[in-house]
């Protein structure tokens, strides 16, 4: 996966909930296991998640995006409207890592569906962007086949032709995910036909799933996590573990549900809010522990633990899920209208089932 000399690494996550920054942290480790420097890249929350793993690393800000879902059950015409939101962020991204290479050298970029981490004088070779045309880079992405909602299905060629036309920009495309078809944990996402994206498969790399939870447990901010979230010696106390997780407003109306559903029931209950700005203090209500954030190790413990586990079917957390080894006990829950959601909720089901 990579050089075996000592290479400089810039790794940027997309801002949209939590999963491609965590998704980001095993192969950011496996970096710096092998003795290659890396620079954290991005904004908002998915960059404080990767500062908290990794609080002695040099982080960039890069352009900063912030979306909401909409709070019915279709997404269509809220991501449509996000489009020039999206265009305008691409370019700010790309003209800041331009800026950030005309400071300093960067051996290979890995954008984790930043679309705009891509550089031209690769293709180009222009004088003009200097150290950038030595530079590598390199695409993570799950959804090469863009699932639609019925009565936009006849769209999902397009829109899965327009984001090929986005990582073919790229050097290299590593997919999360097995490469037979038969075990993939994302199927037709990640295996589209070829006629689908209209382009080779020449850059596609199946690198497997990338989960935090693969980590051994030794580092040093474990520790610290779980003193801070004030749950140390009690993840396997609980009932029914929540991992939440996605974009407003429809994380917090999956939270008001749950807490409705176990309120007045005998099971006890942990929330994890997925808020990492939020102070990390646990609040206590009966049978429910609800606390915006867990360290890994404490997390990982309760889910194993747990009896029941509620998440959305988001791909992040499925890998979890599947190196965890609890995708049994798990209840998935799409967010609703987010057709790539069902679709990963419906194909593990019946993948599952067979």
């Amino acid at each position: 996966m990579v050089n075996d000399h000592m290479t400089k690494y810039l790794v940027a996550p997309l801002n949209w909930g939590l999963g491609h920054a965590s998704r980001c942290v095993p192969l950011i480790q496996r970096l710096l296991d092998e003795g290659h420097e890396v620079i954290l890249g991005g904004d908002g929350e998915s960059l404080t998640l990767l500062r908290r793993h990794f609080p002695k690393l040099r982080y960039t800000y890069l352009a900063p995006l912030n979306l909401r879902y909409s709070a019915g059950k279709s997404q269509v015409w809220a991501m449509l409207k996000a489009l020039p939101k999206l265009l305008i962020w691409s370019i700010k991204d790309h003209l800041m890592l331009q800026a950030l290479l005309r400071e300093e050298h960067i051996d290979c970029i890995i954008s984790d569906n930043r679309f705009g981490l891509y550089l031209t004088a690769k293709r180009s070779n222009s004088p003009k962007d200097g150290p950038a045309s030595n530079s590598e880079t390199v695409y993570i992405t799950h959804q090469l086949h863009i699932k639609l909602p019925k009565g936009w299905r006849w769209a999902e060629r397009i829109a899965s032709r327009l984001h090929a036309r986005v990582y073919t920009h790229y050097n290299k495309v590593w997919v999360p995910d097995y490469e037979d078809f038969a075990k993939s944990l994302a199927g037709e996402l990640s295996h589209p036909q070829l006629s689908i994206i209209n382009y080779q498969f020449s850059i596609l790399n199946y690198i497997g799933p990338l989960s935090r939870f693969s980590l051994t447990e030794t580092r040093s901010d474990h520790e610290t996590d779980q003193q801070r979230s004030g749950l140390t010696g009690e993840a396997g106390l609980f009932d029914v573990v929540a991992v939440l997780s996605g974009l407003e407003p429809q994380r917090t109306a999956l939270e008001k549900e749950i807490i409705a559903r176990y309120q007045n029931t005998k099971e006890q209950v942990l929330i994890v809010q997925g808020l990492m700005h939020r102070p990390s203090t646990r609040i206590k209500r009966a049978n429910l522990t609800i606390v915006p954030t867990m360290g890994d190790a404490e997390l990982m413990a309760a889910m194993k633990g747990a009896k029941h586990i509620i998440a959305r079917s988001g791909y992040s957390t499925i890998m979890d899920l599947e190196t965890l080894g609890v995708m049994e006990k798990a209840e998935l829950i799409p967010t609703p209208g987010q057709t790539e959601q069902e679709y990963l909720a419906f194909w593990l089901q019946n993948r599952t089932s067979k």
